[in-house]
């Protein structure tokens, strides 16, 4: 079977000729505009979390459900863009970044887990100790981000 290639949006799948994957998950190619549409979308998605839970932290209130909504869309947005750099690693791409952009952008992801572990945002401390968390996640999530794109820029 020859390989080809079928553009469906922001994914390229090009099925391999070989007999580890058998149509699996290894036999499909993913686009790196699809990590960085969702970088883009994690970027959003925590600014909007952080600013919901900084205006619960200065009034010193619990965080409301609507809150936690964005928070929740936030932290799958952010797990999205994990496992498509994982795959985007796998396939050999992003070999020459620097580190500092993987372990920022895994940084957000451990202050989710240590928010959920620590600050359900059922108080006023609570929500500010979230907003402190969620505000170290989305500075390294900026960084990475930028770093990400400076270097993928500098290899094109």
């Amino acid at each position: 079977m020859r390989p080809f290639s079928r553009h469906t949006g922001l994914v390229i799948i090009a099925p391999a000729d070989n007999h580890l994957g058998d149509g699996r998950i290894d036999n499909f190619i993913i686009d790196s505009s699809a990590h960085l549409a969702t970088g883009i979308i994690v970027l959003v998605t925590m600014t909007a979390a952080m600013l919901l839970l900084g205006r619960h932290a200065l009034r010193n209130e619990p965080v409301t459900r609507s809150s936690m909504v964005v928070l929740v869309v936030a932290q799958v947005a952010l797990v999205a863009q994990i496992l498509l750099g994982i795959k985007l690693l796998d396939q050999g791409q992003g070999i020459v970044q620097l580190y500092i952009h993987y372990v920022g952008g895994l940084i957000p992801m451990g202050a989710f887990l240590v928010g959920g572990w620590v600050a359900r945002g059922d108080s006023g401390r609570s929500s500010r100790i979230l907003f402190g968390l969620v505000t170290v996640g989305y500075v390294s999530a900026l960084m990475a981000f930028f770093i990400g794109r400076s270097f993928a820029n500098a290899t094109l």
